[in-house]
């Protein structure tokens, strides 16, 4: 099968199983919300200068680096349009885990997450029709499901917008419950989420083995882009190293949960659009995990040649 022809894949993929998507996502998005507070959201006051360049990196930097890596590339057009759609996406909820275990300023990516999310709502419409109207191949694929913006806008409030507003309202007004809520709740919502993916691809094995060397290597090269993209933003405004570390994560997590959702909803006959969310959501993880225990034995080393020096 010829890269071409994934445009036109339809993956094995049962109507009820968007409904079970679309819920897992929901709960995941609730579990977040669990974790969020005003003073996330007044830390921007505390650190502008980090915040700034962190949101820049996700919603400006990002989709413009996916589009020039499609005009690079040039790969299938449905490839393309889903380098796009996750682009287009928010930092996923992982994100603030990988960065506490790379010793970066998790606050920091605590606040990302939470303000990329919410303006997610308005900048994921935009950036995703805004891009893919550039390219002439991803514009004739979306104009041939006739995306409506307003559709689009709906389904990110539902699937984002309600299950965030529901759980912040849980943590302000019973922050006890809230609190015996969090760690359970986001195990078993990323848990789903994870179990989903692995299952999806499974039963699609076959369109994955066929094109294992367009679709790993186009998300291994994206994926390594935007987290590179992330830490040289950073570094060229002059933040520190645990800001330089948090932002490089936080653009190279993204929430493929909601590209997955998206995806089947816009484009059900598109399968490397699916398939490029669906290998996202497994590869940004073993990649930003591999990157933090880089980090984090780095930092470890860097504190021994100090401790050394202060003794001797």
């Amino acid at each position: 099968m010829s890269g071409a022809e994934l445009d036109g894949v339809t993956l094995a993929f049962e109507p009820g199983s968007l409904v079970v998507l679309n819920v897992v996502l929901a709960l995941v998005m609730v579990g977040v919300a669990l974790d969020l507070r005003p003073a996330d959201f007044a830390a921007v006051l505390r650190h502008p200068r980090a915040a700034m360049v962190g949101l820049l990196g996700q919603v400006v930097v990002l989709p413009a680096l996916t589009f020039a890596l499609v005009v690079l590339l040039h790969p299938p057009p449905s490839v393309a349009l889903g380098m796009i759609l996750v682009a287009a996406c928010p930092g996923g909820n992982m994100s603030n885990f990988i960065t506490h275990l790379a010793r970066g300023n998790t606050e920091l990516s605590v606040t990302l997450t939470a303000i990329g999310t919410v303006l997610a709502v308005v900048t994921t419409p935009f950036n995703l029709a805004f891009w893919s109207g550039l390219s002439a191949d991803t514009a004739a694929l979306v104009r041939a499901v006739a995306l409506a913006p307003g559709e689009l806008v709906a389904t990110v409030l539902a699937v984002l917008g309600a299950p965030l507003a529901l759980g912040m309202l849980v943590a302000a007004r019973r922050p006890r419950l809230a609190a015996q809520l969090r760690g359970p709740f986001k195990l078993l919502s990323v848990g789903c989420l994870a179990l989903f993916i692995v299952i999806g691809l499974s039963r699609n094995a076959g369109i994955l083995a066929d094109h294992w060397l367009l679709l790993g290597g186009v998300v291994a090269l994206h994926n390594g882009l935007a987290l590179l993209a992330g830490w040289l933003a950073a570094r060229t405004a002059g933040l520190p190293g645990r800001d330089r570390r948090a932002i490089a994560i936080e653009v190279g997590i993204q929430n493929a949960g909601l590209a997955l959702v998206l995806a089947f909803d816009f484009f059900p006959g598109l399968g490397g659009t699916a398939m490029i969310a669906a290998w996202w959501g497994v590869w940004h993880l073993i990649a930003g995990l591999s990157l933090a225990f880089v980090w984090r034995r780095r930092a470890l080393r860097e504190e021994d040649a100090q401790a050394q020096a202060t003794t001797t």
